[in-house]
């Protein structure tokens, strides 16, 4: 059967119309990326924080026209804070939902564990609470051409060195460490006591604890035995909350130097008024001095309904990561594993978030996006957590940029 020319034309305008319609149709896809970390179980509050925050941003950029004309969509998977479901997760949300990249992991083990998966697939993937000092250096030179891991939040040895040099300023010399047995704690406890040889110093104490544990009293009477006169514990919420409940039991009264989860609202529930003075590295404390800190945290309690975030740290940097994924996707001009990686090495524009406004935060040997002049001490008191130096309050209105080298 033979076509008109007016037949034959409309049919080819009716293909070059589904054509079009199809290649709209993709154009408008959402840009998936993955958003995961532990919202059950004794990680939650970091998580579901975390989760909140990148949440808000993400609604932000959506509302704001999205990147590069598409909508972002977060594929929000619970890891449990358990190794192996971070690894059943990741290989998901690569695999089955195809995302371009992923935010998250709150626990170093569960990052150790999940991301070797997006550095196989060419995914980026960032850290936006996991600390261990080894996350982002387990996929460099000259072992990988490419390391696809990034991260946004003060590692292990940033921390660790802040909290040994804040407890020789207190004129403090008898040191007791505890840590607890997980890759995060142990990691960190290692770190610690390398800063400490480096200043010619041995702890008079290095005592582990479990997850879960609620009593902590051996670990501390050994410490109290050893003449310690202060405390440098590596953990996270409930099991540091013990140790100052134990040392209340005790009746010991020494300083408490922590890592950054004594932040975290469980911490605060379960220690109490046994938490107060307790001190520890901070990126972000609840301040409305900044016009984007005081916007985010309005929008914050609004959305979720609260009067504080669980665990502030959790949220402004689970906020400022999917602002940091959107300017390289936007500067790529692709959702290319590849290309994003690039970008995220390269950003030409400042990135206004609410840690920090970033100013080329990676580079392609750096990945890690906060420097030690960017941390602050904060302090618990009376439920809250406060600045612990005046001097920080003062000057809480500042922006801290990156320093040129990092550790």
């Amino acid at each position: 059967m033979r076509l008109t020319t007016r037949a034959f034309m409309g049919a080819l305008l009716g293909a070059t119309a589904l054509t079009a319609f199809g290649l709209s149709a993709q154009a408008a896809d959402p840009i998936k990326i993955g958003l995961t970390g532990p919202y059950t179980g004794g990680s939650s509050s970091m998580g579901v924080s975390m989760r909140d925050g990148a949440k808000l941003a993400a609604a932000e950029i959506n509302k704001n026209g999205g990147v590069l004309g598409r909508q972002i969509q977060l594929v929000e998977r619970d890891d449990e804070a358990k190794n192996e479901v971070g690894a059943q997760v990741a290989q998901e949300l690569i695999n089955k939902e195809k995302v371009v990249a992923t935010v998250g992991f709150i626990n170093t083990g569960v990052a150790l564990a999940a991301q070797r998966f997006y550095q196989e697939a060419e995914i980026p993937v960032f850290n936006n609470v996991a600390t261990g000092t080894i996350i982002t250096n387990q996929f460099k030179e000259p072992d990988y051409d490419n390391n696809y891991v990034f991260r946004n939040s003060a590692y292990d040895v940033l921390q660790a060195g802040m909290m040994v040099d804040e407890a020789l300023a207190q004129g403090h010399k008898k040191i007791a460490v505890l840590a607890d047995s997980t890759n995060y704690g142990q990691l960190g406890r290692e770190d610690i006591e390398k800063y400490l040889a480096t200043k010619s110093i041995k702890p008079v104490a290095v005592e582990k604890f479990n997850i879960k544990d609620v009593d902590m009293t051996a670990q501390l009477l050994k410490s109290q035995q050893a003449g310690a006169d202060v405390i440098l514990a590596y953990g996270i919420g409930p099991e540091l909350a013990q140790i100052s409940n134990g040392m209340a039991k005790l009746g010991w009264k020494v300083p408490m130097i922590t890592s950054w989860p004594a932040s975290m609202q469980s911490f605060i529930d379960i220690a109490g008024t046994n938490g107060n003075g307790v001190i520890m590295p901070q990126t972000f404390i609840e301040d409305q001095t900044l016009p984007k800190r005081k916007a985010f945290l309005e929008t914050y309690y609004k959305t979720y309904g609260v009067t504080k975030i669980p665990t502030p740290v959790a949220g402004a940097q689970g906020y400022d990561s999917v602002y940091l994924i959107a300017a390289a996707i936007k500067q790529a001009g692709s959702t290319d594993g590849p290309k994003i990686r690039e970008a995220l090495e390269n950003l030409k524009e400042k990135v206004e978030g609410v840690v920090t406004t970033y100013d080329k935060p990676f580079t392609a040997k750096d990945h890690n996006a906060i420097t030690r002049n960017m941390v602050v001490f904060g302090k618990v008191q009376d439920g809250k957590i406060v600045y612990a130096k005046p001097e920080d309050a003062k000057n809480a209105g500042t922006v801290r940029v990156k320093e040129k080298s990092s550790n």
